[in-house]
């Protein structure tokens, strides 16, 4: 039918968006900036200003110190707050694929990491956003009369801008605590990450004093550390910070109530609250973690005076063990106090003076001289934006533009937006990170900036955003679905759709497409996490899955939110399936969610609930797709789960009558073929299909495994020998495939004793990502993995997938868990035990999903196991309810090589 066109109106002429800041703050507004106006298609004109050759380090992630190490674990690091495992999966990628969510990486490794997120958002929105670079710094910046912005840079250029992001960092320190003799001696390094600020001491092996004990100091102690040097470190409290944990303890939420307490109860709740997790977790660090949902809350909960005792009694105390030192960063600080090149004391500067050697002798308030070659201040930033020596916001703050914060800490704002000195905030001035302190008090690491990050997006484009014309007409999926995207988009996704229903390749590579002609379609972005996560598609299901909520949630209507939905819990292990139902029995017309509830060979479908309701869901849709060629194969392949062979048959066939190229209806006539025991007839007529239509199936190694099965039923050893070695060895079948047809296939064939000599079960697990093996996503895959590591002989594989097993969805907690421990005992040789627990296991393996004869591979590992226990009667009567079932040469030859 003829396309309507795009569902949203052309866009405004492009705003223009200056950031001031080009470092971790401003890189992770750029990126959300990016990516928000591509999906919303909103044109913009981004400029980044800041002196830096490279967006993204600033000053914290320059240093390329290999000891200077991220105080936050890489899990808590991701630029995205909708997609925590981000940083972790670029660093697998980019040389590091052992890295996990407790490990922390280098401060420089992430200087790259945000680089590189920003420069492929940027390439992403090209077309929609374009980005500038000024390498220089804003000196000042005013307000014109057409309610613009007016930045004056310190080249002499000036950029007009509609919106401003003042992403500065945290404000330069003062230095106010040093004497006069000292700030001015050549000897004091009143900025110590300032290029080339450290290269002197370095060099030389006089000691060093450094003033402050916080992370700056731990962090500049490592790289001053030598043999014959002693670093002095000296702070009003003598505390270093605390160590993070070497294997971390989820969160503990705090008890209720603590927002709105006066201090002293406040006090008292917050240590009851620690002391309980030190006595039952041995732990305080996991209740303090878990005070971090409210932190915010209980600052602004407090009066001025209530803050101003907070931060004079026990901000300290906060700060060392809410910010705390990485492990190995820890163990070297340890190292060298012990060792004496670290001396870290209580006290403070009193004054200083040169001696004839070039050296400082430094008098500290109790009297004690250290005689030093240098003393670098590593009392860390300033807390008032208007004594940093700024002169953007000294002129801010001047020009009434902008006032200070609670305390005077940083600048008092509306959700990101400066307050001016008249209390208002309707200018689109912004501002996050550490000049939000005196407003929220933690503001200055990542997992707080990157959601200020996200929210100054969403309001810098609102405004610029037009809704969609009223009854204006969007284009619709093949089955009549309106779909919110542009003519294109709905193109490519249509394409990607027909593949999913008929079983073709090049569904994963359509999505794409879609997307990257609409990056805020959302059920193209939902589709492609689907896929990847149930298919094994090589898709980043997290990111697909965060872009297609965000997108769902900005441009999406309610059919599209709830099928978001519906992948989102099914990816996440939540109640997929009763939502899926949901969804289904609201918008029955949903292809792509009716192929994921039934178990065929694209989708393990439905598993959690009553074994019926995948079948009754095609039943009663059939009445929206009117005899169309895709229900009807769905339907084929639900009668045969039924043992109504014939009536599957004929629908199977009366399918591919219109559209030859249906997988599901040959999968289904494969099905029929072998539950029938038609072995011959359903080998050559699959084998044929395979070489004709069947070359561009998407998953022609399933096919391929349904004809070995009927070789093995047959038995025929050389037949499936040659089958596995022309269609189903690895360097032809990778990813989930391979462990699903390939593997399977080997262990079917050497429990049938139809394989011998050495079984390359090994060169398929090599074909397999390592987490899809040892960590996958579903109980169908899970249920192939251990069946796979059972093959390969590898126990403490199989003992690592049980252990995340018992840690994922119910059906792999009740399910796998117990396959695995069965599985174990076949492999330590223990018979009566693997044969107990397989019999325990068969009446819940169809919760798994996929298809009877998938399923079987553990029927046959109990036959072995009984055969081997010499419980021969036991075999013997599985044997003849398996050829009650459907005849099979193997099984009567199985039946007729027992022992009387």
């Amino acid at each position: 039918m003829p396309e309507p066109e795009v569902s949203v109106v052309p866009a405004l002429p492009p705003s223009t968006v200056a950031v001031v800041g080009a470092g971790a703050a401003g890189a992770l507004v750029a990126t959300q900036l990016c990516e928000a106006a591509a999906r919303r298609r909103t044109g913009l004109q981004l400029i980044l200003i800041d002196p830096a050759a490279e967006a993204g380090r600033g000053t914290a992630y320059a240093t390329a110190a290999p000891e200077h190490r991220l105080n936050v674990p890489v899990g808590g690091m991701s630029c995205y707050p909708d997609d925590p495992g981000h940083f972790q999966r670029w660093l697998c990628r980019h040389g590091e694929p052992t890295v996990t969510a407790a490990d922390f990486a280098t401060r420089y490794r992430y200087g790259a990491y945000l680089s590189d997120t920003l420069g492929q958002a940027i390439i992403k929105a090209h077309g929609t956003v374009s980005v500038s670079r000024l390498r220089s710094t804003a000196t000042s910046c005013t307000w014109t009369a057409d309610s613009r912005a007016s930045l004056k840079l310190a080249d002499g250029l000036t950029v007009t801008a509609d919106s401003v992001v003042l992403a500065t960092g945290p404000a330069a320190g003062s230095s106010s605590w040093a004497p006069a003799e000292l700030r001015s001696s050549d000897r004091f390094i009143s900025r110590p990450w300032a290029p080339g600020a450290l290269d002197g001491l370095r060099e030389a092996d006089n000691d060093v004093l450094l003033v402050g004990t916080g992370l700056t100091a731990v962090d500049l102690s490592l790289v001053l550390d030598r043999p014959g040097r002693t670093v002095h470190a000296v702070s009003r409290s003598g505390m270093l910070p605390r160590p993070h944990a070497l294997a971390p303890l989820p969160p503990v939420p705090p008890p209720p109530g603590l927002v709105g307490l006066p201090p002293a109860r406040l006090r008292a709740a917050v240590r009851r609250h620690l002391t309980a997790s030190l006595r039952a977790l041995g732990d305080w660090r996991p209740a303090l973690d878990g005070l971090r949902p409210v932190t915010v809350a209980i600052w602004q909960s407090l009066t001025d005076d209530e803050r101003a005792h907070f931060l004079g009694r026990d901000a300290t105390e906060w700060n060392v063990h809410r910010h705390r030192m990485a492990p190995v960063t820890a163990e070297a600080v340890g190292r060298a106090r012990v060792a004496g090149r670290l001396q870290v004391r209580a006290g403070r500067v009193a004054s200083a003076r040169p001696v004839d050697d070039g050296r400082l002798d430094v008098t500290l308030v109790d009297g004690q001289v250290l005689r030093v070659g240098w003393v670098v201040d590593c009392t860390g930033p300033g807390p008032r934006m208007d004594g940093s020596g700024d002169s953007l916001w000294s002129g801010l703050l001047a020009d009434g533009l902008a006032v200070p914060g609670p305390l005077g800490l940083g600048v008092a704002t509306d959700r990101g937006r400066l307050r001016d000195a008249r209390g208002r905030t309707d200018r689109p001035l912004f501002t996050l990170g550490a000049s939000r302190r005196g407003e929220l008090w933690e503001t200055t690491a990542i997992p707080e900036i990157r959601v200020q990050a996200a929210a100054i997006a969403d309001d810098v484009l609102a405004p610029l955003t037009r809704a969609a014309r009223a009854g204006h007409r969007r284009p619709a999926d093949q089955f009549g679905l309106p779909l919110s995207t542009h003519a294109a988009a709905a193109a490519a996704y249509r394409s990607g759709l027909a593949r999913v229903v008929m079983v073709r390749a090049g569904a994963a590579e359509a999505f794409s497409r879609a997307t990257e002609l609409d990056p805020g379609f959302a059920l193209g972005h939902a589709a492609l996490a689907l896929l990847g996560h149930e298919c094994g598609a090589d898709v980043d299901v997290p990111r697909a899955l965060a872009d297609a909520q965000r997108s769902a949630g900005e441009r999406g209507d309610e059919r599209e939110r709830s099928f978001v939905d519906v992948v989102a819990r099914r990816v996440r292990g939540g109640d997929g399936d009763r939502s899926l139902v949901d969804h289904l029995d609201s918008y029955p017309g949903d292809a792509l969610a009716l192929s994921t509830a039934v178990p065929t060979i694209a989708f393990s479908g439905i598993s959690d609930l009553d074994g019926d309701l995948a079948q009754r869901l095609v039943e009663r849709t059939a009445p929206v797709y009117e005899g169309h060629w895709f229900h009807m194969s769905l339907l084929s392949f639900v009668r045969q789960e039924q043992g109504q062979y014939a009536e599957a048959g004929d629908l199977a066939r009366a399918a591919l009558a219109r559209e030859p190229a249906s997988g599901h209806a040959v999968h289904a006539l494969a099905h029929v073929h072998y539950e029938s025991g038609e072995h011959q007839e359903g080998r050559d007529w699959l084998d044929q299909w395979i070489s004709g239509q069947g070359r561009g199936a998407v998953h022609r190694a399933h096919f391929s495994w349904h004809v070995a099965l009927h070789e093995l039923a047959l038995d025929d050893p050389a037949a499936v020998r040659r089958r596995w070695l022309a269609q189903l060895t690895p360097d032809r079948v990778r990813g989930v495939r391979a462990l699903v047809d390939s593997g399977s296939l080997l262990w079917r064939a050497r429990m049938a004793s139809s394989w011998t000599g050495r079984m390359p079960v090994d060169d398929v697990l090599g074909a397999v990502a390592d987490d899809m093996v040892e960590r996958p996503s579903t109980a169908f895959t899970a249920m192939h993995s251990a069946v796979a590591l059972t093959a390969a002989g590898d126990q403490p594989a199989l003992r690592r997938l049980r252990a995340h097993a018992a840690q994922a969805d119910p059906v792999q907690r009740e399910v796998i868990v117990p396959l695995c421990d069965a599985l174990g005992s076949v492999l330590e040789e223990r018979w009566a035990t693997a044969v107990h627990g397989l019999r325990g296991i068969l009446p819940t393996l169809r919760r798994v999903g996929g298809s009877a004869a998938q399923r079987e591979v553990v029927e046959e590992t109990l036959l072995y196991a009984l055969v081997s226990a010499g419980r021969c009667d036991a075999a013997r009567h599985l044997l003849e309810q398996r050829l009650d079932r459907r005849p099979s040469r193997l099984d009567t030859r199985r039946l007729a090589d027992l022992p009387a």
